[in-house]
């Protein structure tokens, strides 16, 4: 009386390390630190861009909002390789060029950019998430961008 099966107590063994490993899993991706490869979210206007915008087409190289975490991807990379000069905000990339904006202040920018096909680029910059919840919901929200094939930074 009370004695289990030898298989259902393997099953009961199983499902327990699982569970054990799945909660140590989750307490390491709620608290490990984030450490990224880079700090730089790059963003490039392909070749051709100007070229298929004058021709009446719809370009769409940005997205119309970039999300970037200060201290884990705070700086924005923007790479032309277009044939023809673009502006963001106050500066004049020229083609083959980069221009990297560090961030160090949580807050939404707005920049005036020939790139983007309403011509203004938004920027959101959150703060660093807190160890626990806010570190896990945000390396969740990575891997899903990942998953998707989008760009680090751009909006979900």
């Amino acid at each position: 009386m009370g004695s289990r099966p030898a298989g259902q107590r393997r099953r009961t063994v199983g499902v327990a390390v699982l569970v054990l490993a799945l909660a140590g899993a989750l307490a390491w991706a709620a608290f490990a630190p984030i450490v990224p490869a880079s700090r730089d979210a790059l963003f490039e206007i392909p070749p051709g861009t100007w070229a298929r915008r004058m021709a009446g087409d719809r370009v769409e190289v940005l997205p119309g909002t970039i999300r970037l975490t200060l201290g884990i991807n705070d700086v924005l990379l923007l790479r032309n390789a277009d044939s023809v000069p673009q502006t963001f905000g106050p500066a004049l990339v020229m083609p083959g060029q980069s221009f990297r904006l560090p961030f160090t202040v949580a807050s939404t920018y707005s920049f005036a950019c020939t790139a983007h096909a309403n011509g203004q680029l938004e920027v959101i910059v959150e703060p660093t998430p807190a160890r626990g919840w806010e570190t896990l919901r945000w390396r969740l929200g990575d891997w899903a961008r990942r998953l998707s094939g989008k760009a680090p930074g751009a909006a979900a």
